[in-house]
């Protein structure tokens, strides 16, 4: 897998984040700088995280299926980005948490068990895509660091834009997020399937 498919897969799961960031810095009188570490830290983290563990959990089956690991890829991928499209249509629900992540934003969301569902909430779709890269027998430990760098970046800026912008924005990043996400799976099909 090269560098801008990796780019491009980042970019997409990480539209949650940025998105959530946007958010989080609109509920905030005054953003500090504490605050923008702590968000865009443990985002960048948890996204880190959580392909490794995906990977994990799907390495260890992919000598089953790997008959089919590109329509698996394809279809866990369309199902994380048509989800994030669906969601992102939700007038009465945040950008990428539900009603659970709007209370988190209340207070100060850059701070304990807040800071901790936010930072799940928005990296719980990298776990799939680390069992996808599994079942294409993708090193893992480089796709997740791109994946780490990439949104804790994007925290960082829609932390610093967000009050510039209207809530809408975050809607419509996850509609680029989500559709970043089935154009790569389609990508991986088209390839196992015309091109290996």
């Amino acid at each position: 897998m090269n560098f801008i498919t990796i780019l491009f897969m980042a970019v997409g799961l990480a539209m949650d984040a940025f998105a959530v960031s946007i958010a989080t810095s609109l509920s905030l009188v005054n953003v500090s700088k504490r605050q923008i570490f702590r968000l865009s830290f443990h985002t960048g983290l948890f996204q880190f995280m959580m392909p490794v563990i995906g990977w994990y959990l799907g390495f260890s089956f992919s000598a089953y299926i790997s008959d089919y690991d590109h329509w698996i890829a394809f279809t866990l991928l369309s199902i994380i980005g048509g989800k994030m499209i669906h969601e992102s249509f939700k007038e009465d629900e945040p950008p990428a948490g539900g009603e659970q992540a709007a209370a988190a934003v209340k207070k100060d969301p850059t701070r304990g068990f807040s800071l901790m569902f936010i930072a799940v909430a928005t990296s719980i779709d990298a776990l799939a895509v680390g069992v996808s890269l599994a079942m294409l027998n993708v090193n893992i430990w480089y796709p997740s660091a791109v994946i780490g760098v990439v949104t804790m970046s994007l925290s960082v800026l829609g932390m610093k834009i967000g009050e510039r912008l209207g809530s809408h924005f975050g809607s419509r990043m996850e509609q680029i997020g989500g559709l970043i996400l089935i154009a790569i799976g389609l990508k991986i099909l088209i390839e196992h399937m015309y091109f290996s």
